[in-house]
């Protein structure tokens, strides 16, 4: 899981990571025989008994950094990802983090390109990146199914993934997202949520060494219960 990728010297949050960092992320996978996809071509792959030497990589937010960071270093290392957009937030900024900075969101144009380049993948992140756990129906409908129709219309497909903001996802989210058409849905721990609609992710930043990188890749598989029907 990842989110913006650039300058990392005001970074309160701690949700960038430099180019030369990713970078070495990705050539860390390749030279241990794995390879980046985007969470649709995962799934497909397990669901076909392959994938073992696939990793979903996954972009939050939108930024729009990410044409700029993060594409060139995924077409380098031949790798693919989800980027999760905010069809409600379209050349918005990050008015989540109130202690900033502030950084600027894909638009429309953004997204098409990316959704143009081989191996990525368009999720929807909702309209506002707000705790879906804390809001009331009609704003957990519009948030969910409100932001697939968005972006479907938007990219011209339909959109498969979906990611809970911030995270947090409980059973009424994971029924919204299941009801909406979604094929599968992001968290981080989703605790007792579990399958395809509460998939769970590791955090990636700026000081995850090659080291670091190791112990999360081990860890985060003998923490995880395998994900049924994938």
């Amino acid at each position: 899981m990842y989110h913006s990728v650039g300058d990392c010297t005001d970074d309160p949050y701690r949700v960038t990571v430099s180019p030369d960092r990713l970078g070495r992320h990705l050539a860390w996978l390749r030279r241990r025989g794995l390879r980046g996809v985007s969470v649709a071509d995962l799934l497909a792959a397990r669901a076909r008994g392959e994938g073992r030497k696939l990793v979903g990589l996954t972009f939050d937010d939108g930024y729009a950094d990410f044409l700029d960071g993060a594409l060139p270093l995924l077409r380098d290392h031949d790798c693919g990802a989800t980027v999760f957009v905010l069809p409600g937030q379209l050349d918005g900024e990050n008015h989540w983090d109130p202690l900033g900075p502030r950084k600027r969101l894909l638009g429309k144009r953004g997204i098409l390109l990316a959704a143009a380049t081989r191996g990525i993948e368009i999720g929807s992140h909702g309209l506002a990146h707000i705790d879906l756990t804390k809001v009331d129906d009609e704003t957990l409908r519009a948030e969910v199914a409100g932001s697939r129709a968005l972006l479907s219309e938007l990219i011209g497909a339909p959109v498969q993934g979906f990611c809970y903001p911030y995270g947090t996802v409980d059973q009424r989210a994971v029924d919204a997202v299941r009801d909406a058409g979604y094929a599968y849905a992001c968290a981080i721990d989703p605790g007792p949520q579990y399958g395809p609609y509460a998939l769970p992710r590791v955090h990636m930043g700026e000081q995850d060494t090659a080291v670091r990188l190791y112990l999360k890749h081990r860890l985060h598989r003998m923490r995880r219960r395998p994900v049924e029907g994938a």
